[in-house]
């Protein structure tokens, strides 16, 4: 299986253009491109940012069949099955935004921002305050 070609397929399945890849991951159309044309083979975290742009899970870019088979596609456009928080309306808006913001961060941005909220938590219980205030 060569990989370029089945993001290709995957991209040209759901009517997606490079540009919109783009969009949803940072990643440069001409990068694009070359991972498609197979000129380039994309890092694991790249391929992470592509399934997520094209709406699949991981393992669907190596799926060895003609079509993606439905159930590898999550079920809504955040992959939210249950219909709670961020299953739609401007909730599902939100999240799919800072799905797309972290995914252009790098890793060590995300731990720092992930430890600046665990801290505005731990504020929030430990005084009693709300951190929004």
């Amino acid at each position: 299986m060569i990989i370029g070609d089945r993001l290709r397929a995957i991209r040209e399945h759901r009517k997606l253009s490079q540009g919109e890849i783009q969009n949803r991951t940072g990643l440069l159309r001409s990068y694009i491109s070359r991972v498609e044309n197979c000129h380039t083979v994309p890092a694991l975290e790249t391929l992470e940012k592509l399934a997520r742009a094209l709406e699949i899970p991981l393992y669907a870019v190596f799926y060895d069949g003609e079509i993606p088979r439905p159930e590898l596609a999550p079920p809504g456009r955040n992959g939210n099955t249950d219909g709670g928080w961020g299953a739609s309306g401007k909730h599902a808006r939100f999240l799919h935004k800072l799905r797309t913001s972290l995914s252009k961060m790098s890793v060590n941005k995300r731990e720092v921002l992930f430890l600046f909220a665990q801290k505005l938590v731990a504020g929030k219980h430990s005084n009693g305050h709300n951190a929004a205030n």
